[in-house]
């Protein structure tokens, strides 16, 4: 018997391989441990209808208002009561509440990688991050801990916990009747092969978090700001394709690298900022695959062949722009090969962005890199009007 006021109109049913983030020593998605294995993933009775279905239900607990969301791979997710606790998969699903005006969630999968500093210059809006419990353990993911934080909702694709967690599909039966229903998409990347159903875009996913918490009026004015901003970002892009620089993504562990795992654009959330900067891709022109296709990695001699006009390393954004010169560039200015790359000669080298981005995330890094490959001066966006979004002020 459900302890909780929901109802699970669809039932989740799931298998498949999913490799996910093993620690910080790996790379957010470009470490030895993540999209291993992989197989196809199997679901049952998922939806794509983003509308939402309100209707008066009674249950044996209490009368109120009821409402469904569908969400792949979980399907048709019924909530009885608007979610108060909840717990999230990543920085991505984080951000999106926090613009929603929730308060953080109660534990995500590794919260070092949720970089609440992206928050600072926006007024009245931070999280501390330390009070945001680590799902991820050296054992995996203990299922008793979803008992504890006693969640409304937990914001995580099942496939995730299934395949990276190892847990079985009765796991998540159980916690999803126990505790509560999970409702979640594995956005960031789809480089996955076991991810065969639906990939929502930023703002298809925002919507969706939007209707289960029932705060779609947050959704509706960031959706504006967006296209306001997306505007001024167009602005600033050159028309012509010749005149947009070269860029290599790459995941750096540590700071002193000799090889690096090579990303390649696509359209998960994590590369949205570099879509709509139009840059072009300096690896799609070579014969470099993408890391999640085969574990593969390039060294400076490889680089120096390609050349990239900017190279934008990933796994360093927890250290200020003073911290990433001191080490990871200075330790590539003084190298004998990687000196001699022409982003490291003009002083283009520089940190990729995160692997999870929300709505505020989005807007902060994709700023953030105009500046740095098109020199763009002053804001693309009003920081005060995100911070009365998030305020309700709508």
């Amino acid at each position: 018997m459900n302890r909780r006021e929901f109802v699970v109109a669809t039932g989740v049913g799931l298998s498949g391989a999913f490799a996910g983030c093993s620690g910080d020593s790996t790379a957010e998605s470009g470490g030895t441990s993540e999209g291993e294995g992989a197989t196809p993933t199997q679901t049952a009775g998922a939806s794509d209808d983003t509308a939402t279905e309100a209707e008066e239900t009674t249950t044996e607990e209490s009368t109120s208002s009821s409402y469904t969301v569908s969400m792949e791979p979980v399907g048709e997710v019924t909530f009885e009561s608007v979610p108060e606790t909840w717990v999230a998969n990543n920085g991505s699903w984080a951000d999106m509440g926090i613009a929603l005006g929730l308060e953080p969630p109660k534990g995500v999968w590794l919260p070092s990688r949720y970089h609440t500093q992206y928050y600072d210059d926006i007024p009245g809006v931070s999280v501390d991050g330390s009070s945001i419990q680590q799902l991820w353990g050296e054992g995996g993911v203990g299922k008793e801990q979803f008992y504890e934080l006693d969640a409304d909702v937990h914001v995580i694709d099942p496939n995730f916990l299934i395949n990276r967690g190892s847990w079985a599909q009765s796991d998540i039966d159980e916690i999803g009747n126990q505790v509560a229903p999970f409702f979640g998409n594995s956005i960031f990347s789809t480089g996955y092969t076991w991810h065969d159903y639906t990939y929502y875009s930023l703002y298809e996913a925002f919507e969706k978090l939007s209707q289960a918490f029932q705060r779609t009026d947050r959704f509706d004015a960031f959706q504006s700001l967006h296209e306001e901003f997306q505007t001024a970002v167009g602005d600033v892009v050159p028309e012509s394709s010749s005149e947009r620089p070269r860029v290599a993504i790459m995941w750096a562990a540590g700071n002193e690298p000799e090889k690096f795992s090579p990303y390649l654009i696509e359209s998960g959330t994590s590369f949205k900022q570099w879509r709509d900067l139009q840059v072009r891709d300096a690896f799609a022109e070579t014969d470099v695959r993408d890391f999640h296709s085969d574990r593969g990695q390039v060294d400076f001699e490889t680089l120096l062949e390609i050349d990239p006009e900017y190279l934008m390393m990933r796994g360093h954004e927890n250290q200020t722009r003073t911290e990433f010169e001191d080490t990871l560039v200075a330790h590539l200015e003084d190298h004998s090969v990687a000196s001699q790359l022409t982003a490291v000669e003009n002083g283009d080298v520089y940190r990729g962005g995160p692997l999870y981005q929300g709505p505020i995330t989005n807007l902060v890094v994709t700023e953030r890199a105009a500046k740095q490959v098109y020199g763009v001066d002053g804001e693309l966006f009003d920081r005060q009007r995100v911070a009365d979004i998030v305020a309700g002020d709508v």
